[in-house]
């Protein structure tokens, strides 16, 4: 009994029809995710573009700078000093049964200390000023745009890059690295505080391993990281704001992106600029220090 070839509605022998048709809509949603992805990469550097114009031509008001510096450092100063106290706090607990097996217990103080210079300090301050600052940057010009607040001030002469998106950027980018200096520092005192006070090390070593292994080119690589963050949460929170979707939905919806792409980018850059400060740090200290 002879057995007649299988061959699909396209006339392709042995693949059945349903099967080529998955693949074709499989292609065709990876071709619009990434499409949408190139699109949306455009639009967010022509938007940098046009804010590095206004930037460089045209100073913004000082009043408007006065209020975004208020809005974005000072009222984000509570919760990033309490971030960076607990984070202290939490890597001394963590480490130090680990260190205690190796009887190395007053090392403990230079792994808190590098660990908040160079990678938990920046960090988790950016993470935590992208959800308050870059989710409300968001929210509010989405707010604007829902309600035609932008066009206005288009139609009244001015720009709107120029007047919302300039003096959170430059807020972002001066502010930041100042509040990771103060989240660096309070992670110091509450690791200070747990391993000498509680779990009994003595402060003179803790305080000498820190001044030998953490330097100055740990605070500087750390805190150099943060004026690409708070560029980027600026950026993408503003980018997010102009060009919501209508309606309490859309707003709603653009302040979860603004947070969720401003926190992917954070963790993109910070790898991208670890690597290139290590490698910078291997030139310029080819015999660095060691913990052991």
């Amino acid at each position: 009994m002879s057995t007649a070839s299988v061959r699909s509605p396209n006339g392709l022998p042995g693949v059945p029809g349903g099967m080529l048709n998955n693949f074709a809509q499989w292609v065709a949603d990876v071709g619009a995710r990434t499409m949408d992805w190139i699109f949306g990469l455009g639009s967010i550097s022509l938007f940098f573009a046009r804010m590095v114009r206004w930037l460089v031509i045209r100073r913004p008001r000082r009043e408007t700078i006065i209020w975004n510096f208020y809005q974005i450092g000072v009222l984000s100063l509570p919760v990033v000093a309490l971030t960076g106290t607990f984070v202290g706090m939490v890597l001394a607990v963590q480490s130090y049964a680990q260190f205690k097996m190796l009887n190395l217990e007053t090392r403990l103080g230079a792994v808190i200390n590098m660990s908040l210079v160079r990678e938990l300090g920046p960090v988790l301050a950016a993470t935590m000023l992208a959800g308050r600052v870059g989710s409300a940057m968001a929210a509010e010009l989405g707010t604007m745009r829902v309600t035609e607040q932008i066009d206005a001030l288009a139609v009244m002469g001015a720009d709107p890059i120029h007047y919302l998106v300039v003096p959170r950027f430059l807020a972002c980018l001066v502010l930041i690295p100042a509040l990771t200096l103060v989240a660096d520092f309070m992670g110091v005192v509450g690791g200070y505080y747990y391993s000498v006070y509680l779990l009994r090390i003595d402060a003179y070593y803790y305080l000498q391993n820190s001044a030998n292994y953490v330097g100055w080119f740990d605070l500087f690589s750390g805190t150099a990281k943060t004026l690409f963050f708070g560029g980027a949460i600026a950026v993408i929170g503003c980018h997010h704001g102009f060009h919501c979707d209508p309606g309490a939905e859309g707003v709603g919806r653009a302040a979860t992106y603004a947070f969720v792409h401003s926190f992917v980018t954070i963790l993109l850059l910070d790898l991208l600029l670890g690597i290139g400060f290590d490698a910078l740090y291997n030139v310029l200290f080819p015999q660095g220090p060691r913990l052991i």
